[in-house]
């Protein structure tokens, strides 16, 4: 499921190949016609992210709410684009860019007010200027464990299983701790290592925890799961011990239980 740095990579990406132009949006697929033609012939005003959720602002007033889910994609072509391929649910199509979309959890046309009832849900966002205190907040009331808490949208919006994972690690911190217990300092170093890490995601379009001296080159060269340290990973870069996982939040966690007794 794409995390928050995708979403805001894909909001700066669509709003720079889009916005200002009015759009031609069709269905392909047919599930998404009735909507549709409540925004095609509208001019995009902008696009904007909260954590995982898209919002495609028009002229109108009307708002294009996208959530992409575990299988939700967009695929960019040049205007005017080919015929397409597979389920579209959506296709937007500009002046000189069209973009296709397939497979979202959440597509559908909503109003101002909807927006702030959806976005009023969600934890801080940091990639969005979050405050971090809301987050605190929760998590210092809670019993639930810290490796639980990342991935509860209403805690921090856009955090997946994988920046859970190796924020966890970067800052040696034991999944399975009652977010009660956790000191204050604790989560201030988590939530550090989240915005670089998110900031890091939306600079290179995914998902980067190593530095250039772990993997002995530019962040831009670096692939697969080399990308990652433990997520997927058999062996910790640190101590060179199993990488162990547990199943937490309904998610497969990796871990390294040497390194992260914090």
């Amino acid at each position: 499921m794409p995390e928050g740095h995708k979403t805001h990579f894909l909001a700066r990406r669509h709003d720079r190949l889009l916005a200002g132009e009015w759009l031609q949006i069709t269905s392909p697929q047919g599930r998404f016609r009735g909507e549709a033609r409540k925004i095609t012939g509208g001019m995009l005003d902008a696009v904007e992210a909260v954590g995982k959720h898209l919002f495609y602002r028009f002229d109108s007033g009307r708002i294009l709410h996208i959530h992409l889910g575990r299988y939700g994609k967009f695929r960019e072509h040049p205007s005017p684009p080919p015929p397409p391929v597979g389920q579209v649910r959506v296709r937007l199509v500009g002046d000189a860019a069209a973009l296709d979309l397939t497979g979202p959890t959440t597509c559908r046309v909503i109003v101002p007010d909807e927006q702030r009832q959806i976005v009023s849900r969600l934890g801080p966002d940091p990639l969005a200027g979050g405050r971090p205190r809301a987050a605190w907040d929760k998590i210092s009331e809670s019993r639930k464990p810290i490796g639980a808490l990342l991935l509860d949208q209403t805690v921090i919006a856009g955090v997946g299983n994988i920046f859970r994972a190796e924020v966890l690690f970067e800052t040696e911190m034991d999944p399975r701790t009652a977010g009660c217990d956790l000191s204050r300092e604790s989560f201030d170093r988590i939530w550090r290592s989240l915005v670089k890490m998110m900031k890091t995601g939306l600079r290179y379009g995914r998902i980067i925890s190593v530095t250039p001296a772990e993997v002995g080159r530019p962040l831009a060269k670096i692939d697969g799961k080399d990308r990652f340290r433990v997520y997927g990973k058999d062996e910790c870069p640190r101590c060179r011990g199993p990488i162990s996982s547990i199943e937490l939040a309904s998610r497969r966690l990796y871990l390294c239980e040497h390194c992260q007794r914090g």
